[in-house]
């Protein structure tokens, strides 16, 4: 049986039909397009220089073909710009990764949560019959 053949999704782009949203929220998009293999990898290869086509696959450790394929809707999206030296964030691609700066901290504290072994979870308190009604532990009213 020969190999299926998968058609190539267009490049999400806001307000247009993305996976996950039939409207295109601008946010949908994004996350569509940023979650498809290796978008997020060459963003980030990209982030302090520019890369030629081969030099991007050999720090990306990905195919030709998907590297084409990525680059072509990470250009349709202008996160990236191609010229002679080779692939380079745009200002808006920048951008973009300044924004996933406090994402990255954010993940390497949370990692730091698993280095001790497993934790148990706490429950958050749940608040009394009383709390609820306004009421303080005592009998006195919280209204004043």
């Amino acid at each position: 049986m020969p190999a299926r053949k998968s058609t190539p999704r267009p490049t999400p782009k806001p307000r247009q039909r993305v996976r996950g949203s039939a409207t295109g929220r601008p946010i949908m998009a994004l996350l569509d397009l940023l979650g498809r293999r290796m978008s997020l990898r060459i963003l980030w290869e990209l982030r302090e220089r520019r890369l030629t086509f081969r030099a991007l696959q050999a720090a990306a450790a990905t195919n030709p073909g998907v590297l084409n394929a990525r680059l072509k809707e990470l250009r349709e999206a202008h996160l990236i710009a191609h010229g002679d030296d080779g692939y380079a964030l745009t200002p808006h691609g920048q951008e973009l990764l300044a924004t996933f700066l406090p994402l990255h901290v954010w993940a390497d504290a949370w990692a730091k949560l698993f280095e001790k072994g497993p934790r148990k979870a706490r429950r958050p308190s749940r608040p009394t019959s009383a709390s609820r009604n306004g009421v303080r532990p005592g009998g006195s009213d919280t209204s004043a």
